[in-house]
């Protein structure tokens, strides 16, 4: 029998506290379910029938050490879990699709509370380990899987943010071979050649929304909008988009035979991984003929394939050595979203519309490319075309209602993105959250002690624009 009489009021006090924050905790999130843990933590601070603090008692310094690590670990991964869910994530930008505006070896904090914290749709999973351990092997389990749910959130998306989501495209992954993503692999070599060599491409997997990898870039166009780039400047509904100070595009820059130096470069701010030199391409000088490039003694001068930003194209226009800085011949590039829309480019690209949640477009083989993984996928509904005619879920169809939110989202490196023009919309249930500083920043073309980018440190990313 328990004696609630014997039980401090100190021990009252706290138990009230623990499980009203609980309660607004569950009414947050929406599932009601939880509250079935109401009494566990009852249990914690008063009844303490099941004894949570057993290992205290032990006389053993040895296990008494043991368990006392065991505890805390079990303490802090309970903590990161809810934390990393619910709170605010950590994230490093792996690539420079974002350069000038975020750069890679950039650590940022990222909000979940901005745009409202996404009930993880996969609860089984492993914190700060997005789908895999170091050492191999999946770190979730898909024995429990909840539809998607977002909190109230302090703000929307805003055009022109900068947003982390998971990649759409990342639903199928040969393990070995991320990037390109699996469909775009599946058009290079056949899906076949792909299930039959894994020792080339890896164990083909499926991961859900919220353990596909996580991508940062900037959302140009929101649900509802109309989209449009002409010789690469976006234009949103018709009006010329503002373009970030950062946006780079590629361009080829030729000397008069002499190298751009490694002082000219650090100054330029262009990293080692940037500095491409076609005349040393395996194909380079087929190329640089192909651009009609003129040979001096039969040689090439040195033609660099470089991004700049605006501000950075005329400083090194101004560099002694500078012939000439072209604009990208756009022939280094693979095919857009959709596969079936020959004439779009990346520069040249739409109009395309941004669905909207309850907005209903009119569906037609021609328009159906725009929307089929919309259907099919992202909103789970089995779509068919039979005789040249639709049919969704059984039903002949000649519309179709979305039913949610879509963005649209590039980096601002324009021509080193793998962003929406090459895999489509990003849906809502995909966003992550909105970061809000650099942390720590490392040049990794830099040594130990002079890789800190101090200049960048608790930078906000709202002021990259």
């Amino acid at each position: 029998m328990i004696a609630f009489k014997d039980i401090p009021t100190k021990q009252w006090i706290k138990a009230t506290l623990a499980c009203l924050a609980y309660i607004l905790f569950v009414a947050w999130v929406g599932n009601y379910w939880w509250l079935l843990l109401l009494p566990v933590i009852a249990d914690i601070y008063l009844t303490k029938i099941i004894p949570w603090t057993f290992w205290k008692k032990v006389k053993n310094p040895h296990l008494y050490s043991l368990f006392s690590w065991i505890d805390a670990i079990v303490f802090a991964l309970i903590a990161v879990y809810f934390i990393n869910n619910f709170a605010f994530q950590n994230y490093q930008i792996p690539s420079s699709s974002l350069e000038k505006s975020l750069l890679v070896g950039d650590y940022l904090l990222v909000s979940k509370v901005h745009y409202g914290p996404r009930v993880p749709q996969t609860p089984l999973s492993m914190p700060l380990v997005q789908h895999t351990f170091p050492w191999g092997g999946q770190s979730f389990s898909t024995a429990i899987q909840w539809d998607y749910r977002r909190l109230a959130g302090l703000d929307t998306i805003k055009e022109l943010d900068i947003v982390v989501f998971n990649f759409p495209a990342g639903d199928t992954v040969a393990s070995l071979v991320p990037n390109p993503d699996y469909y775009q692999l599946c058009q290079r070599y056949g899906k076949e050649t792909i299930a039959k060599h894994p020792e080339q491409f890896g164990e083909v997997v499926w991961r859900p929304v919220d353990r596909r990898e996580n991508y940062v870039k900037r959302c140009v166009a929101l649900p509802g909008d109309s989209l449009q780039i002409i010789n690469g400047q976006i234009y949103i509904n018709g009006k010329e988009q503002y373009t970030p100070k950062g946006v780079q595009f590629n361009y080829l820059v030729c000397t008069d035979g002499r190298a751009i130096s490694e002082k000219q470069f650090e100054k330029l701010g262009i990293s080692h991984d940037d500095r491409l030199l076609i005349n040393t391409w395996h194909d380079g000088n087929a190329i640089l003929q192909y651009l009609d490039f003129t040979p001096v003694n039969g040689t090439y001068p040195p033609v660099y394939y470089l991004p700049l930003t605006a501000h950075t194209c005329q400083e090194i226009k101004g560099l002694p050595q500078v012939v000439s800085v072209l604009n990208d011949p756009n022939i280094f590039t693979g095919k857009v979203f959709p596969q079936a829309y020959d004439n779009w480019t990346r520069d040249n690209y739409g109009p395309i519309y941004i669905p909207r949640k309850g907005v209903t477009t009119p569906l037609t083989l021609q328009n159906l490319p725009l929307y089929q993984r919309i259907i099919s996928v992202y909103e789970g509904h089995d779509l068919k075309v039979i005789d040249n005619e639709i049919y969704i879920d059984g039903q002949k169809a000649n519309s179709y209602t979305f039913g949610m939110n879509y963005y649209w989202m590039m980096g601002d490196n324009r021509h080193n993105s793998e962003d929406s023009r090459y895999w489509g919309y990003v849906p809502e249930d995909h966003i992550v959250g909105k970061p809000l500083f650099v942390w720590l920043s490392l040049d990794k073309d830099k040594s130990l002690f002079k890789s800190v980018r101090w200049n960048r440190l608790f930078k906000s990313v709202d002021n990259m624009r």
